[in-house]
């Protein structure tokens, strides 16, 4: 197997963390593809797929979006070319007989209803880091944040459906100038046990 090389690595994790700030460097709808076609191929539990990604870039929508924002996530949102809403399908199991046909994963989902909300949201949130590494394997940063009402971007934006939001993700490209030193990270001894 192929390992990635300290380059690779540090693009993704070392080097790469929160951005706050933006430059006004456009994103095309080319790159987003290329971003969620990236996002699509790590596993999820029954090839699931439960997430889905709505990517806000267009004045009006982001606007929409900003009014379900607390303040203080108004104006990196608004300042961001893109962002993600970050959500799962709570009907993620209809496309099963396509996505996992190895035995019938949809109607064991319709006899145990229990199931469907925790897979919906553990498999989406997933899906969310993996769009995340795929971003910045395209060269952008990111700034994920929590910090709004998902009861009204669900409103504002899946009316009728039964997508629900999960976290957002400003993308773009970061202003160096403004970036925040990098927070504190555990030490393995701190955060890891091996049994």
């Amino acid at each position: 197997m192929t390992i990635l090389d300290k380059t690779g690595a540090d693009l993704l994790f070392r080097e790469a963390y929160t951005s706050h700030a933006w430059t006004d460097k456009p994103i095309s709808e080319e790159l987003l593809k290329q971003v969620y076609d990236l996002t699509k191929y790590p596993p999820t539990s029954f090839n699931s797929q439960p997430g889905r990604y709505v990517f806000v870039k267009s004045p009006d929508a982001k606007k929409k979006l900003a009014a379900c924002l607390m303040e203080g996530n108004v104006e990196q949102t608004l300042a961001a070319p893109v962002t993600v809403i970050v959500a799962h399908d709570m009907k993620f199991y209809n496309e099963l007989p396509r996505t996992y046909p190895a035995f019938d994963a949809k109607g064991f989902f319709e006899s145990m209803p229990a199931a469907i909300e925790p897979t919906a949201v553990r498999n989406g949130t997933l899906g969310g880091g993996y769009l995340m590494m795929a971003a910045r394997a395209m060269g952008l940063d990111v700034g994920p944040m929590s910090g709004f009402d998902n009861a009204a971007v669900d409103a504002a934006f899946f009316a009728g459906t039964e997508w629900r939001s999960n976290f957002l993700i400003n993308l773009g490209y970061g202003d160096v100038s403004k970036k925040y030193p990098r927070g504190l990270r555990l030490d393995f001894a701190e955060a890891c046990k091996i049994v």
